[in-house]
This record gives structure tokens, sequence and C-alpha cells, in this order.
């Protein structure tokens, strides 16, 4: 099961995650990248830390602009199995996964990409208004899914009297005829809905993880790779969350703004030339902007400038 560890972070280097290092003492960092609908999100990700990738559309080793950083494209399903076995150092896989496989990884960062559940669902039919768990339906029940042991535990968690049938895709599409209940990950429902059938339980959530091998992080100079890597993503991630907001503010109307300032731990200040009053610098999370702005002009604030970041290399728990 992926452990909860997060390296400590070094606030060197710029966009390249590995400058730092002299490179006779560099070794290469095998890095998996999930093939599929999350890739443009990881390789974008990527590439806002400095880490570019050349690839014709049809190969599954893209290069990467660092010299020492080798790739693999893989299918989410397999990399924390190869990663725990030490085929890679490191890569990015659903948390469903990570617990399906009981893959012995260390996790480092949680991007919160593609959030899903994990859930048991049955034809509205065959469910009716009785809990499925104590109902009598007078035989063994299919019970579908990709996910084996997930599901197996659901089995006996609930004591059904069931089979379960390994599925390879479209699992959804099974019941009623092929199976009796699916397990399955959803974002919305929709699919679920559309193919008439109601969620009996929710087993997990799950979202895009950064994991590596333990043993990667017994190696400094992959250690370091990784904790840049994690350090970086981890600012350009809190940077998407969060936008700049710059005022003037007179002295009258200062103690007054600034006591209602939801910045992330004190603003930047400094007098305005003329010492007619001061400016102020601050982070504030996105969500809050529309409201924050029109209180901030009832107060008295002016010129107010809104811009974006690219990251956020804040003070956190290591």
């Amino acid at each position: 099961m992926a452990n909860n560890q997060t390296t400590g972070t070094s606030t060197k280097g710029s966009a390249q995650t590995t400058e730092g290092l002299a490179g006779s003492d560099k070794t290469k960092l095998r890095l998996t990248i999930p093939k599929g609908r999350i890739q443009d999100k990881v390789m974008t990700l990527l590439s806002q830390i400095g880490m570019n990738f050349l690839a014709d559309g049809r190969s599954y080793r893209p290069l990467c602009s660092d010299p020492f950083v080798i790739t693999k494209l893989l299918k989410s399903q397999n990399i924390p199995s190869l990663i725990a076995l030490g085929r890679h150092d490191c890569g990015f896989s659903g948390y469903d996964w990570i617990i399906e496989q009981d893959a012995d990884v260390v996790e480092l960062l949680d991007l919160k990409f593609d959030p899903v559940k994990i859930v048991a669902a049955m034809p509205e039919d065959l469910v009716g208004d009785d809990d499925f768990r104590t109902k009598d339906f007078g035989r063994k029940l299919i019970v579908a899914s990709e996910y084996q042991n997930l599901t197996k535990k659901f089995i006996s968690r609930n004591n059904l009297n069931a089979i379960f049938v390994q599925t390879f895709g479209a699992t959804e599409a099974l019941p009623p005829e092929d199976a009796d209940v699916i397990v399955d990950n959803t974002s919305t429902g929709t699919t679920l809905k559309h193919n008439r059938l109601i969620i009996v339980e929710e087993l997990m959530r799950s979202t895009t993880r950064f994991i590596c091998n333990k043993q990667a992080l017994e190696d400094p100079s992959k250690r370091k790779m990784l904790e840049e890597m994690t350090m970086l993503m981890k600012s350009t991630l809190l940077a998407k969350e969060k936008v700049m907001l710059e005022m003037n503010v007179s002295k009258e109307d200062f103690e007054k703004v600034v006591s209602n300032l939801p910045c992330m731990r004190a603003p930047t200040i400094s007098e305005l030339y003329n010492g007619d009053g001061y400016a102020i610098k601050i982070a504030v999370p996105v969500k809050e902007v529309p409201d924050l702005i029109p209180t901030l002009v009832a107060m008295g604030a002016r010129d107010i400038l809104e811009y974006k970041v690219e990251k956020i290399v804040a003070g956190y728990d290591k």
C-alpha cells in the first residue's frame, strides 16, 4: 500500500529540476507517465517545471529535455506494481490502482487530477427497495469489475453469495444480462444513470498521485531529483489556486483594508513614493476574487491589479 511519505525539498534551481547537481554525480531517473486521458495533464504539469518531451505519437519512449530523465509511457494500471518492483524509479498513477495492487511505493504528491469514486452499482430493477446485503436473490450474484482485489473485499465485507468476473473495460455495459453488480470508477455518475444502474456502495475515492520506488530515495542523486520535482510540481499546483492582487491604499483606509485581507501569511506592503499611502500585494484564492475586489473597493482600495502566478514556493510541511 502507498506509504504517505513526503521527502524534504530544495528551493534551489529554476525551471530545470536537476540543475543543482554536478553532472558526474547524477544518475538516470526512470520516469513513467500514464498513457491515456490523464497523459496530457501530467505532461503539461511537467512542462511547467521545465521538463519538455518530444514524441511522434507512436513511441512509448518520449525524449525528455532533461538528459538525466528516461521516460516511458505505460497504462496507469501497470505503473504502481512496476515501480514497486524497481523497474522504474517514479511515475504517476491513480490511487485506486495503488490500493488495488497493494503496491509498496512511496507517495510523494497528490496532484488531485482526475478525481473519481470507486463504487458498486446494480441495475435499478434488481435493487428495488431492499438492502442488497440482506436480500435473498435465490442464486449466486455475478459481480464484475476490473478491480479484482477491491471487488473480492467488497464481496467478503458484505457476505454476498457471489462470483467475481474479471472485466477488461466497458464494465458498465455488462448488466443486466452478464452481471448483477459491477464495481467501477465514476466521476459524475452519468454513465451509470444512462445504463440504469444505482450506486449501492462507495468503496473509495481516487486521484492521480506522484509515486516512487523506496530504493530510489536511498540514492542521493535520485532523491534530490525527486525532491526538486515534487517541490516544483507542488508550487505550480498551488499557484493555480491563487492570483496576485496589488492595490494602493490611503493612510486613512490602510488599517481597515489590511485587517480584512485573506492573504497566505502577511501582505507585502511598501510606502508610496509621494507618502500618500501604501502599495499592498497579496496572494489570494481564485474563488474569492469576485467577492473580494468589490469589498476592497468599498473599503478604500484603488488601482487594483489582478494577475496570475506561475509558482508559489511557500513554506509547507516536510
